[in-house]
């Protein structure tokens, strides 16, 4: 064990700052005895994992749309997958958009529609696909403190607006619609608003109101 370790560690000192620095997954569930990491955590190429007997971690990758469920053993976290010594992984691809864990900005100097409609073209006035969310209950990551506001583009739904308060979040840092009891539509497309910033993505039209996996239903507007 401490020679796979000292290896894995050998690995991490060669990584490159840049890559060390970006998410490369987020922890979506903790089982039993795991140092240095907890619910809703980001992790980084390179990070060790270490898991206990008996422990397990759930890490889902951004970029690849990855979910692993990882049990004992060590761990070492890539940018689309794991390594994994001395334990047993289960890799599930699933729905996600990479576009929409992180959304792009605009400034918030238009109406809704108009907003939208810029958003909505490519450099060149072609329509373009929105980011898309594979949940109807989106997770959305942006600071405790400032109100959260989700309007529908055609305006066939009420205004959702949320103070983003500090008992309301998740690790002072993510709002959960399906801890809050409130859902988007399939198929729908909506703005979401943070003072004088707008987001702009859509519900896959097949979404439902089944548990999906954090990385499906994940916006990072913060």
């Amino acid at each position: 064990m401490r020679s796979l370790i000292g290896a894995v560690v050998g690995a991490l000192c060669v990584a490159t700052p840049a890559l060390a620095e970006t998410p490369a997954a987020i922890v979506e569930d903790v089982q039993g005895k795991v140092d240095g990491i907890a619910f809703m955590d980001y992790v980084a190429p390179g990070k060790i994992i270490k898991l206990g007997p008996k422990a397990s971690v759930t890490l889902s990758y951004l970029k690849s749309c990855l979910r692993e469920t990882i049990s004992e053993g060590v761990v070492l976290v890539g940018a689309e997958q794991s390594t994994v010594q001395l334990g047993e992984v289960k890799r599930d691809k699933v729905p996600c958009d990479t576009n929409a864990a992180k959304l792009s900005e605009r400034e918030a100097n238009q109406s809704a529609a108009t907003t939208f409609r810029t958003m909505r073209s490519d450099a060149k006035g072609a329509p373009a696909k929105l980011p898309t969310i594979y949940g109807v209950t989106p997770l959305v990551q942006a600071k405790s403190g400032s109100t959260l506001v989700i309007e529908r583009t055609d305006g066939k739904e009420p205004t959702i607006t949320v103070p983003l308060k500090n008992e309301v979040m998740i690790g002072g840092k993510f709002y959960d619609f399906a801890k809050a009891g409130k859902s988007l539509t399939p198929g729908g497309s909506y703005l979401a608003i943070l003072g004088a910033k707008r987001y702009a993505f859509q519900v896959d039209a097949s979404a439902t109101s089944s548990p999906t996996p954090i990385v499906g239903r994940l916006l990072r507007l913060e």
